[in-house]
């Protein structure tokens, strides 16, 4: 009976150690690192459109800048072309010779109006070079009205044997329209002084009308009454 109890509590001793010897073992020991995840990962989808500046069909007003730059450039440089090429006709018509002993300049204008008939329409032809093209570059409607009034005066008195090439080395209508094409292109809000000079024109010119008329009644009247008719 003792030698059983001896024995057992001998075995439940070894037990006993072996057990912590293993607990102390494992909770020593190095973890064990776990194979690493090789799954294949995708991203997710990005539904934006690709900003394509050559196959992109949306709208992109960076892409227009320079475009719209190089656009007003090409327009500034042509207009300023344009004008100087109205600058050269108008001096060959109106002040490309200085009279001699004086600093009054005339042109080709008064000269042209001593050829009968080809001289005035091709003066009046170059006159109406500088209206179509101050109409071109799109001076007010007022400015352009104006200088056709000038062209008008200039074409219907300079149309008078030598009294109309007096009038055309002194009135000069080429050179003034260019002046007034360069001061209201650069300044369009000036048209309002050319609408005053439209209404202004357009009265005197009425009144002329209303006086031609009143003087033509009053002479056929006076004619008729010296032939005893009344």
């Amino acid at each position: 009976m003792t030698a059983q109890y001896r024995g057992g509590r001998r075995a439940t001793l070894i037990l006993t150690v072996l057990d912590a010897t293993l607990s102390s073992t494992v909770s020593d020991a190095t973890p064990i690192a776990t194979a690493p995840d090789t799954t294949l990962k995708f991203a997710p989808r990005d539904s934006r459109p690709v900003d394509d500046p050559v196959n992109s069909t949306q709208p992109d007003d960076r892409r227009h800048l320079g475009d719209a730059d190089a656009i007003v450039d090409s327009a500034d440089e042509d207009v300023e072309a344009t004008m100087e090429r109205l600058r050269t006709v108008s001096y060959y018509l109106d002040e490309a010779f200085e009279i001699p002993g004086t600093n009054y300049r005339v042109g080709l204008d008064p000269f042209l109006g001593l050829v009968p008939g080809v001289g005035d329409a091709t003066g009046a032809a170059l006159s109406a070079y500088i209206l179509v093209e101050a109409a071109l570059i799109g001076v007010p409607r007022e400015t352009l009205a104006r200088m056709f009034g000038n062209v008008l005066l200039d074409a219907t008195v300079g149309s008078l044997p030598l009294v109309g090439d007096v009038f055309d080395a002194a009135w000069k209508a080429n050179a003034r329209n260019v002046r007034l094409l360069e001061s209201r292109y650069e300044t369009p809000e000036a048209r309002e002084a050319d609408r005053r000079f439209l209404l202004g024109a357009v009265l005197v010119v009425t009144l002329l009308l209303v006086a031609l008329g009143v003087a033509t009644t009053l002479a056929a009247l006076w004619v008729l009454g010296r032939l005893g008719l009344l």
